[in-house]
């Protein structure tokens, strides 16, 4: 198991094999503006509570969740500016922008992979942290021996998993048992044309 916090500059390769690609950059970003964008997005009318039967039961998902296309036309602020940066940061034209909103530590996303059927192959999904810190694990799937990162995902931080990635590790935010400050992700992603705007 390997418990990751960056206090330095420049970027961290966590993952670098057969298995795929996973980097995580911190200060892609500054506080000021980090912390501007993420007042702005918070107290945003953007957000919706999504609903899932689990258990036999209709339960409100623990977190609340946006999503926009990037070449949406009222695409609104900061995100456009974002999209920007994590194009420059990367290199890669990324499509779709999906946001999620931890309000607290009661806040959580069940591990999972991301649905490789939505996306371009072969492009990696970037997701750009503001506000309050949030642990992320990332765990192999069963196939292989278990290998483990829990990843500190600090305000104005990028973290890049590549495609591959998605077909051998599971990720998540589990809920804390302490207290925690309202965190939004942004996903950037490259979906295929049908999925985009879903």
């Amino acid at each position: 198991m390997s418990q990751l916090s960056l206090f330095k500059q420049g970027p961290l390769v966590l993952l670098d094999d057969a298995s795929g690609r996973i980097v995580l950059e911190e200060n892609v970003i500054d506080d000021a503006e980090g912390a501007e964008w993420h007042a702005l997005l918070l107290d945003s009318p953007i957000w919706h509570q999504q609903r899932r039967v689990m258990y036999e039961r209709e339960l409100d998902v623990p977190r609340l969740t946006s999503h926009f296309a990037a070449d949406q036309p009222d695409l609104p602020w900061p995100l456009e500016a974002a999209l920007g940066r994590v194009r420059l940061r990367t290199g890669e034209h990324f499509n779709s922008i999906g946001l999620n909103l931890y309000r607290d530590q009661h806040d959580s996303v069940a591990m999972h992979n991301d649905r490789l059927g939505d996306l371009v192959e072969g492009r990696p999904i970037a997701l750009l942290s503001l506000g309050a810190t949030r642990r992320m694990h990332i765990r192999n799937k069963k196939h292989a021996p278990a290998r483990r990162m829990d990843v500190d995902l600090t305000a104005g931080s990028l973290l890049i998993m590549s495609w591959e990635t998605q077909l051998h590790y599971d990720h998540g935010i589990p809920k804390q048992t302490h207290a925690a400050g309202p965190r939004i992700s942004l996903a950037f992603r490259t979906r295929k044309s049908h999925s985009v705007h879903a």
